[in-house]
């Protein structure tokens, strides 16, 4: 393993490569208990703009982008790409970095890569933080799951992943933007939110070639991952993923609930100040019981 710094600004952006052959790219701000930042799939390590100094007050924040965000280069490996796969890739970077222990805070699909950490390896984990993590197929079973599920296959993964089949990357990534948020706000987004999605289009292009995207995470060893859970839910959330969450919540152990108000599925930008707010609540919580 190799690492080289790249001089940006503050904080500086570093890079690993991992036993694996694969790079990752993260930024460290603060000192104390670190705490890891694990964006969703149309994010990178930017993404919590909004998060790394307000958390960095009082913690060791690091931000990383996941395996085939900006500004990683890895080449796709196979077609199974998964959110286990992610969870390794995390295992990896917390012991190059040599954390035993931390605070785990992810959103979407990273939240998702969060959860599956924890369930390997719970021990390490002082606190969880998930807000909104895609465990899809635990929405199912119910007539109400079961249609919010195929809507969203129907209607927004399979024309993704058609889309991406041709080259039409743009198009692809409308359809996630719009879906996973449930309003047509791709096209009336600032430009700037626009690139920052689409420089991470092969995140999402990775996911669409696989047959695992969204695995169905062991319930039996869920319910033994007694490591103290905040589940995030923003106000405006599509029905799945509030689905998702209500069984999170019935399935974690020790969690607690908490609603970002006037968020959707990407509460920690749509509403930093409220995101911000709850989550250092709850952290500063847990480092009272330790």
């Amino acid at each position: 393993m190799t690492t080289d710094n790249i001089e940006v600004a503050e904080p500086r952006l570093n890079r690993l490569r991992l036993a694996s052959g694969i790079e990752l790219h993260y930024v460290s701000h603060g000192q104390g208990e670190p705490v890891i930042l694990v964006h969703g799939g149309m994010g990178d390590l930017q993404s919590w703009s909004a998060q790394i100094r307000a958390f960095a007050h009082a913690y060791r924040v690091i931000s990383y982008s996941r395996r085939y965000s900006f500004p990683n280069r890895n080449a796709f490996r196979g077609d199974n790409h998964s959110v286990f796969i992610e969870a390794d890739d995390l295992a990896a970077l917390l012991q190059a970095l040599r954390l035993p222990s931390v605070h785990l805070v992810g959103t979407s699909y990273g939240a998702f890569a969060a959860l599956a950490y924890a369930v390997e390896y719970p021990r390490t984990v002082r606190s969880l933080v998930l807000a909104e993590p895609p465990v899809h197929q635990w929405a199912r079973g119910s007539s109400d799951g079961d249609a919010a599920f195929r809507e969203f296959i129907d209607n927004v993964w399979t024309p993704a992943t058609r889309a991406f089949e041709l080259g039409l990357a743009r198009n692809a990534m409308r359809l996630l933007f719009d879906g996973m948020g449930g309003q047509s706000l791709f096209d009336t987004s600032v430009p700037a939110l626009v690139a920052s999605v689409m420089r991470n289009a092969r995140s999402m292009e990775a996911l669409t070639r696989s047959a695992g995207a969204f695995p169905d995470l062991s319930r039996a060893r869920v319910r033994l991952l007694n490591v103290r859970t905040l589940l995030v839910s923003g106000q405006y959330s599509i029905a799945l993923h509030k689905l998702v969450n209500a069984e999170l919540a019935r399935m974690l152990p020790n969690c607690e609930q908490a609603i970002v108000p006037d968020a959707g599925h990407s509460s920690p930008r749509e509403n930093p100040v409220a995101f911000n707010a709850v989550v250092l609540e709850f952290m500063a919580r847990q480092r009272q019981r330790a």
